[in-house]
């Protein structure tokens, strides 16, 4: 952009959402330069913060009269790219619409503005005795209108489901600058699933400026169980015995022995730090029934050669345990000065493969890879280490994780479970799917987007540009 286009722009999008609205400083801009995901970087030319619908309307249209690509961004937790401003541009913040703007308990729906934090909104519903299902790890930061891009995932979506399963209807700003709503608080709505589209889409069909979401009745009871393993192909045969025999854990997570190092040092929970592998393994529900359930999967984890099983003793002892298990990619940070967190799926019957398959990358390119993941339903979280001062540990880093994204493929599964496609994972698309589905999605993208402007070059490959310029320093380095 010219001096002068960029004058007039900054200049409109202050009279928007005024002088404490906007950061255009270069220091301020960095900050914005990308998300969890560090390996690539680009800064926005701006960044706004909306507190309402109507500015975000007035920020749409000052963007497309100017030619000017724009996203939306949350909390910047994303692990893929997604908040990554690919060819600079508008950054519109939604951090400080954080309203929650009406709970209806008769009817088990809230709805929130986007940049409510997850765990927020469990809080608010805490004393009443309801809560929000979805929980990703990074629920204490990351916000609903980000979980609603991502389609996120978490521990215990293994038995209540992701984002999309509480997500009942979503108001939007289009890319042209029209407010639209795609279902409500009816359970079922006639015509498309246009909320379904939505979620998941990363920020590419629009901005999501409020959600409808279903809450959750808390269980009346929990039962909180840690296998201690000697090996991790010991607790991944737990893992798809106890799926076998008809039980579906609350939660299923599963930690190695170098995580395990980070968590102990954070926390002080008492983790074995000799243990191959351990499994945090839930139930809940009534109170009847559950000491049965729980016995259950003593019995199957001990048939597995597991060398303790401990019950968490009270509500005290379990939300540690959590804690631990979900401030783990925090405590990473003591192991190495950067890391990368891949996010692949295969069927749980293959997590032992898997899981060797990721050791021998490691070997082979000389890099320590701690595994943390969701392993009831085969989401693996392989942590690789390194510093990003150094060029040549970026490369082996990078081919390392496409090695192991490509082995995901190879056995049936997929390269994200819930972390998304974002700019890191769009040459994987190709590999999944076929010109004729890639085509399908383009359409459907431009249905929404017709000028592209909204989130520019994510989630898909297009002609002449499969491989974005955001792309280019990790193809040299490749």
């Amino acid at each position: 952009m010219s001096t002068a286009s960029t004058t007039a722009l900054f200049d409109r999008l202050r009279a928007i959402v005024g002088g404490d609205g906007i950061l255009t400083a270069p220091s301020e801009l960095l900050v914005y330069e990308c998300d969890g995901f560090t390996i690539e970087k680009n800064k926005p030319d701006v960044v706004v913060f909306p507190t309402s619908t109507e500015q975000i309307v007035q920020i749409v249209r000052v963007c497309n009269e100017l030619d000017v690509p724009f996203l939306p961004r949350g909390a910047g937790t994303s692990l893929s790219g997604g908040c990554l401003p690919v060819g600079g541009g508008v950054t519109i913040g939604l951090s400080r619409m954080k309203r929650i703007l009406e709970v209806d308990y008769r009817n088990r729906f809230a709805v929130v503005e986007p940049g409510v934090v997850n765990l927020w909104l469990t809080n608010h519903l805490k004393p009443h005795g309801w809560h929000f299902a979805p929980d990703p790890s990074s629920q204490g930061a990351c916000t609903i209108g980000g979980n609603v891009a991502t389609n996120s995932g978490g521990p215990h979506t293994l038995k209540y489901g992701v984002t999309v399963n509480h997500v009942l209807g979503v108001e939007f700003v289009l890319p042209d600058g029209r407010v639209v709503r795609a279902g409500g608080p009816t359970e079922d709505n006639p015509g498309y699933d246009l909320t379904g589209v939505i979620v998941g889409s990363e920020g590419t069909f629009g901005i999501a400026t409020k959600a409808w979401v279903r809450i959750t009745r808390n269980p009346a009871a929990y039962r909180t169980l840690l296998g201690v393993f000697e090996t991790v192909d010991d607790a991944t045969n737990t893992i798809s015995d106890l799926i076998g025999e008809g039980i579906v854990p609350a939660a299923l997570e599963m930690l190695d022995t170098l995580i395990l190092q980070a968590v102990e040092e954070a926390f002080h929970f008492g983790f074995p730090l000799d243990a191959g592998a351990v499994l945090i393994m839930e139930v809940d529900g009534l109170e009847a029934g559950l000491d049965n359930e729980a016995e259950r999967i003593v019995d199957i984890a001990k048939k597995n050669r597991a060398r303790e099983v401990r019950r968490a003793n009270g509500d005290a002892e379990r939300l540690l345990l959590w804690k631990s298990r979900k401030q783990a990619f925090g405590a990473v940070g003591r192991l190495a000065p950067s890391y990368c967190t891949q996010d692949g799926v295969v069927p749980r019957t293959r997590l032992p493969h898997i899981l060797r398959v990721i050791q021998r990358i490691g070997e082979k390119y000389n890099l320590r890879i701690c595994n943390v993941f969701h392993a009831g339903d085969g989401n693996i979280h392989p942590i690789l280490l390194f510093d990003e001062r150094d060029a040549d540990q970026v490369k082996r880093v990078l081919a390392a994780s496409n090695e192991i994204l490509d082995e995901c493929i190879r056995v049936g599964g997929s390269v994200t479970g819930e972390h998304g496609i974002g700019v890191e994972k769009i040459d994987f698309m190709p590999k999944l799917f076929s010109p004729d589905d890639l085509g399908m999605m383009l359409r459907l993208r431009a249905a929404f987007n017709p000028e592209g402007r909204c989130s520019p070059r994510k989630m898909l490959p297009t002609a002449g540009a499969c491989i974005e310029a955001s792309k280019a320093g990790r193809r040299a380095a490749l």
